[in-house]
């Protein structure tokens, strides 16, 4: 765990954000379920959280949920089936320090009124563990289902944005697409350190300006080293143009860890299948461009979830540790 001293050109936000994030440094979360399901999109959430207290007690920095609210038989993924503020208020009762993240809340599909008070909620009940992934959607089938255009998502994405930041001041005064709150009435919890940190994922709908602006951090997608390199060089660029400190940038990975550490990789969806020397050397390369955090999913991992878990703890997360 980081200590209140540490130096860093991050900004200082929540418990978790000070403690995932640190400039020049890799740290290791877990993508929930912490099971494998690579023939159903549907996960049993076996053990779901008894695995969570394990990754917590082997040092991984972060657990992540996503926003799933229908599941889409074209998108293939359940996520972890539980509605994630429900189970991040679960979590923030059964663990202790490991931060609790949310990978990514579709905002154009909830009212941020909504979005705000749970997600301050959690933040204050969890001590300052919450980091809000929020996204513009992807699955065009869930937008009808609330009669809500999918066209429609880049608008309702900046005004939902701007609603929930509004509501960590006192007794806000403003208007926007959902509503006009009128100063008269405060909405709490205030966030744990007045501040939710909101990531962005992708480009959500939004100018890449907009986005180095106006997120505490960026989340996206693996590509290769070269051209990761060279978005993430863009986008801290644009941080520095709009005027902002330098940001955290993260990504997930979905890995199939081998028993023996010398088995070469080869490639699965989104990620690969390799021995932890590989994998490893892999995430010190990232390391060097600028990712701070990955955030790997064990979806298609063929050994035992816990013997998996324990040999990344032993094997990779010593040179990954805040």
């Amino acid at each position: 765990m980081l200590t209140k001293e540490k130096i860093t050109s991050f900004p200082t936000l929540n418990r978790a954000y000070n403690e995932t994030f640190a400039p020049k440094k890799l740290t290791l979360g877990l993508v929930v379920p912490l099971e494998a399901y690579p023939n159903s999109p549907v996960p049993d959430m076996a053990r779901h959280l008894e695995r969570v207290q394990v990754a917590e007690a082997l040092g991984f920095s972060a657990v992540w949920l996503r926003d799933v609210p229908f599941n889409v038989p074209g998108f293939g993924d359940a996520g972890q089936v539980f509605d994630p503020f429900v189970y991040l208020g679960l979590l923030a009762g059964q663990t202790t320090n490991i931060a609790l993240g949310v990978a990514s809340i579709v905002l154009p599909l909830r009212h941020p009124a909504h979005v705000a008070k749970a997600a301050a909620s959690v933040d204050v009940l969890s001590g300052g563990r919450l980091l809000l992934g929020i996204a513009s959607g992807d699955r065009p089938e869930e937008f009808p289902a609330m009669d809500i255009g999918f066209a429609e998502r880049g608008a309702r994405f900046r005004d939902s944005y701007h609603y929930i930041r509004h509501m960590a001041h006192s007794r806000p005064a403003f208007e926007n697409g959902f509503g006009a709150p009128h100063g008269g009435m405060d909405m709490l919890p205030k966030p744990f350190a007045d501040h939710l940190p909101l990531l962005i994922t992708g480009g959500s709908q939004q100018t890449p300006d907009w986005g180095a602006a106006h997120g505490d951090g960026w989340m996206t997608f693996p590509r290769g080293t070269l051209a990761q390199a060279r978005m993430i060089a863009e986008y801290r660029a644009r941080v520095v143009t709009v005027g902002e400190h330098d940001k955290p940038v993260m990504q997930p990975l979905y890995v199939d860890l081998a028993p023996h550490p010398d088995t070469e990789p080869s490639p699965i969806h989104l990620g690969f299948r390799s021995g932890s020397n590989h994998l490893r050397q892999y995430l010190k390369s990232i390391e060097e461009i600028g990712v701070n955090h990955v955030a790997l999913n064990l979806r298609f991992n063929q050994a035992d979830v816990e013997t998996t878990l324990k040999q990344l703890a032993d094997e990779v997360l010593p040179d990954f540790t805040s």
